[in-house]
């Protein structure tokens, strides 16, 4: 029996990498899993359904059962199949795991509109399409009296919360992501939803699309009793933990979890601030006069600032 027994999981992007390790430890955890994965190259070229057969056949050959599907998760209508197949072939969906994307570095002047496109298609606008065909789903099974107890886990990155150079179209996508996983746990409590996001780590294509000299494993290639930092499949456990009912009071968050690690991301949250008020009552700003108010009262230094030609 484990944590995740007897529900049914959707895995995008189970092909390789950490998506496959997501789709292997629900399974291992008693889940049915659709494992999905266009099969297209690391900058979303081409496609392969050899990927995510592998996985498939790596679920069933440990015991558990999961389908392959080769839907495209940023085409409406193929995301809305992705989701109609799991309760087709399992009976009903309980959860979402959005892993599936790209990359298409360069610089913001180097930056094409098609690699900004291409990887805001994938990332984003794939996150948002499976969100909302399984939220229309679960709500639909709300209002007929079968609430659920379902979970989105989403997946998001440094690179998006902290930011890297080259990397404006994912960045934007994964910080994107981070919001939209928030509104979905506002939304989705109503009807049984909760949504998390996880930024993963390992020794994955898209690493080593970014960092050459870190070859690429997959979660499979490492034996089960050791241990290595990069291995794709290291935060598995923790998005398999969030899918389950032993994190009913978890939503909303975001953490990152990279080889024996696990972290809390804090969002954004106001921190000082600085009011312009004559006689107790609130005024317009004079532009020239935030300066030194910014100076004094947000960043606690002295007025004055930069001289210009000084």
């Amino acid at each position: 029996m484990g944590i995740v027994d007897g529900k049914v999981a959707v895995v995008t992007g189970a092909g390789r990498g950490v998506g496959r390790g997501e789709a292997l430890e629900l399974a291992a955890q008693g889940a049915k899993v659709v494992a999905n994965d266009l099969g297209g190259s690391s900058k979303g070229e081409g496609t392969d359904p050899s990927p995510v057969d592998h996985t498939v056949s790596l679920i069933k050959e440990r015991g558990g059962e999961a389908v392959a599907s080769y839907d495209d998760v940023a085409d409406w209508a193929a995301s809305e199949r992705i989701v109609a197949q799991a309760v087709e072939t399992f009976g009903a969906l309980d959860i979402v795991v959005n892993n599936a994307g790209i990359l298409r570095d360069a610089s913001i002047v180097r930056m094409t509109e098609d690699d900004w496109d291409a990887v805001i298609r994938v990332h984003l606008k794939g996150t948002f399409v499976m969100t909302h065909h399984a939220c229309a789903y679960w709500q639909k099974e709300s209002k007929e009296g079968r609430k659920r107890r379902a979970a989105i886990v989403n997946t998001v990155s440094s690179a998006g919360l902290q930011g890297n150079p080259g990397q404006a179209n994912y960045g934007a996508a994964k910080a994107g992501i981070a919001g939209l996983t928030v509104i979905t746990a506002l939304e989705g409590t109503r009807y049984g939803v909760r949504a998390n996001a996880v930024a993963p780590g390992g020794a994955t294509r898209m690493v080593n699309e970014a960092m050459p000299n870190i070859p690429v494993r997959e979660a499979d290639e490492v034996p089960d009793d050791s241990f290595e930092r990069l291995n794709p499949g290291n935060s598995a456990p923790m998005v398999v933990w969030l899918a389950s009912d032993e994190a009913l009071h978890v939503s909303g968050q975001v953490f990152r979890a990279v080889g024996a690690d696990v972290a809390h991301y804090l969002g954004w949250h106001l921190g000082p601030s600085i009011s312009n008020k004559v006689k107790g009552e609130d005024q317009k700003w004079a532009p020239e006069a935030l300066g030194d108010a910014v100076a004094r009262g947000i960043f606690g230094s002295r007025p004055g600032g930069l001289q210009v030609g000084g």
